[in-house]
Formats: C-alpha cells, structure tokens, sequence
C-alpha cells in the first residue's frame, strides 16, 4: 500500500498576491509516499511515536487485570455496607445522661413488635437489658408513627415522659407504668403524673381496648361485621345504641385532682363526651387537637375525690355544665384545633391567655350551612376580653362572600 501526498492547487482568491517566495515554495514542495507492506499497515511504526500494541501483550498485564478485578470487589463490597447501613437503623437509641442514667432517644419497631417494655437499657447486637443502665427519660418523638405497637410499659426510674414522645401512634392502646414509678402513673392505661394532678396521654386507640374489655368486640353489625369500625359507620346503628355505646366507651372523666392536661394529652383521641374538673387552670398546646368525634365537653365540680375515669363518677358530681371550666387560665396554641363536632364552646372570665390557632378550622360550610364551632360565648365583657392575650388567628374561620371571616365572639354571655 502506498500513502503519498501530492501538491495541489489553491482556490483561494488571494492566491495571486502571495509573495514570489511563497509561490516558489510551494511549487517547489517535495511529493513524498510511504511503501508500506498491506500485512503490516496495522503495526507501522512512525519514528517519534509508540508502537502499537496489536496482537502483542501489555507489560504485567495480568497483574494488571488482578489490580483491577480486587479494586472492583472492594468498591462493590463497600457500596453494598454503606447500602445496608444507610437503610439500617438500630432498635434502640440512647443518650447517657451522666448520672447513671439513659435517655431513650428513638425506638424503631423492626416490624412486629406489639408490646414493649421500657425500663433499662437494650443492647441491639444481643437484645439483652442491662440492669445497671436504667431509662429516666423519655425523648419526644422516641414512638414515632408506629403503626404496630398496641401496649407501652414504662419503668419504676422514668421521670420524664415528654408529652410528645408518643406521637402519631395510631394503634397504641394502653400504656403502663410499673407501680413503683415515683413520678408516675396509669389509670387503666392512661398516663398521669404520680399526684394525680396533671393528665399525660391518653392513648390513641383506647377505645379499642375499652371495647374488648366490655364486650364490644363480639357483637356484629346488620352483616354480621365486627363492630371494631363503629366510629366511622355510626349512621347504621340507632340512636339509643349509639348513646350506650358513647356512654361505656367514649366518655371521660378527668380525675377531679387534675389541673392541668398536658401537650397532646387528647389528640386524635375518639372521645365524644369529656368531663373536666373546674380545678383545671392550663390546657396545654394540641390538648384536644384534631379530635374528629369530640360532641361535648362539660366540666364539674365535687365534693369529693373522684379517681373513676367512666360515665359511673357522673353520678358523683356536685354539678355539670357545658365548656371550659371556670379557673381555667391558659388555652395552649391549636389546643381544639379542627374539633369540628363540637357545637358549643364557652370561655370563662378567668382566662388569661389563648395561643395561635387555638380554635382553627373548628368551623367550616356543608351545603351552604355553618357547622362546628360558629361562634364563642364568653362571660368577660369587650374590654376585659381585650386584656386576654391571644394568638395570630386564635379563632376559626370561614368562607364569607370574598373573603374569610373570623367567628363572632359574643361578650358577657351567658354559659348555656
């Protein structure tokens, strides 16, 4: 094979203006070839480059490949640890508190776990407590959107419950606390403090074991269902069952030592009738929030101590009216936030301070008509009620011609 190069003819316009010296050397250019055998066109080599590598092996070129093939083994293996990693999570985090004592900082449901036990400090590797590492406090959020867990016990040396460290657990229906506990206490599955002075929370699907306990459970709807599912097919039961059925499962008597209902304490709870004490002086943040069943809440007052949690205590009661109760000083921020049942709410003169949305989205339209809270009764006039301090948009809201109208407050009520 033959690779020459030969002179050719420039086309440019401005060939003609190029210098004599230019022109001469260009004619004067020597035509070259190369005389290249066709066999070894693909293994040529031209003075100053390498020589290709066709059909000829690389220097240590097994070595090479070793290299690379371990290389590749530990880049995959460590892609693969850092994968497992990166999806695994520990049962249990703790935090040492320094005085001998553990925080439970998050618990982690592997997915089948239905009762627990928190009390002393787990090792995740073997799953056996050591006794030597109590649990005082429990951390907000530490039961985070469980959606297995049913029961929760904690120990005699937790001190600390945070009132958001049981949050968005749907299914939790009791939790326990050991008798020995000093700061703290259970009422058939609901949390108190020790003294009995400050309501802590109260499970979110209780009521499913309150109906197991009374016999609920067993009894079958018009196609032979199981009645579990009651609060959101009300509409096919009657109306004398349904008030039986409210009245041993969804009623609630506050103890009348209680003065004050903790962070979330009531939140997403399916209690239609609670009863508070009129020594109730906070309600603190998310009290009452988003309770969609919650019909009415009526306070008393007492002669005597009244511990009985069911509708049995009513009888029990000195007096009963409807709403808050007087004595009542702080209304915490979203504290009955979307209670759209509720029909009546009073504030008492007594109230000194009502947080953020406090009463937001408690009202709203269903064909044309207002429903839930429409308006707020209170017994302090327009210029003590001015004195309250109060929250961006306290109040609910609704659509009104153009634009959103806030609900009326009628001054100097009356309680109904």
């Amino acid at each position: 094979m033959k690779l020459g190069k030969k002179k050719e003819k420039s086309n440019k316009p401005n060939d003609d203006f190029l210098s004599q010296e230019a022109k001469e050397e260009q004619q004067t250019a020597p035509e070259y070839t190369l005389d290249i055998p066709d066999d070894e066109i693909w293994t040529y080599q031209i003075e100053g480059l390498q020589a290709p590598h066709i059909n000829k092996p690389f220097e240590n070129a097994k070595i090479k490949k070793i290299a690379v093939v371990i290389i590749l083994v530990i880049a995959i293996g460590c892609s693969i640890f850092l994968s497992v990693r990166a999806v695994h999570n520990d049962t249990y985090e703790y935090k040492d508190l320094g005085d001998g004592t553990y925080e439970l900082v998050k618990y982690t449901n592997p997915g089948d776990v239905k009762e627990i036990t928190i009390d002393y400090v787990v090792d995740n590797e073997t799953g056996k407590k050591d006794e030597t590492k109590p649990i005082s406090v429990i951390n907000e959020y530490a039961f985070n959107c469980d959606e297995t867990l049913n029961s929760i016990a904690f120990g005699k040396d937790v001190k600390k419950i945070d009132g958001k460290s049981i949050y968005s657990c749907w299914w939790v229906q009791n939790v326990w606390i050991d008798d020995e506990n000093p700061y703290y206490c259970d009422l058939d599955g609901v949390i108190y403090t020790k003294d009995l002075t400050e309501i802590v929370f109260y499970p979110n699907d209780h009521d499913k074991y309150l109906r197991e306990k009374l016999g609920y459970d067993n009894l079958l709807d018009d196609d032979g269902k199981p009645m579990e599912e009651l609060w959101g097919v009300t509409e096919r039961y009657d109306e004398d069952f349904l008030a039986e059925y409210n009245k041993q499962i969804r009623t609630y008597v506050v103890p009348s030592t209680v003065t004050k209902v903790g962070q979330l304490a009531f939140a997403y709870s399916n209690i239609t009738d609670l009863y508070l004490p009129e020594g109730i002086k906070t309600m603190e943040s998310m009290a009452v929030f988003k309770n969609t069943v919650l019909l009415n809440i009526y306070s008393y007052t007492t002669d005597n101590v009244i511990n009985d949690v069911t509708y049995k205590a009513i009888p029990q009661m000195k007096s009963v009216y409807n709403s808050l109760p007087e004595g009542l000083e702080y209304i915490g921020s979203d504290c009955f936030y979307y209670c759209r049942e509720l029909s009546y709410m009073y504030l008492p003169t007594s109230v000194k301070y009502i947080g953020h949305h406090a009463f937001w989205d408690s009202v709203y339209k269903e064909d044309g008509e207002l429903k839930g809270i429409t308006s707020i009764d209170t017994g302090a006039d327009e210029k003590q009620f001015e004195s309250v301090e109060k929250g961006d948009q306290w109040r609910g809201q609704y659509d009104y011609m153009l634009f959103k109208k806030s609900v009326d407050v009628n001054y100097s009520a009356q309680r109904k």
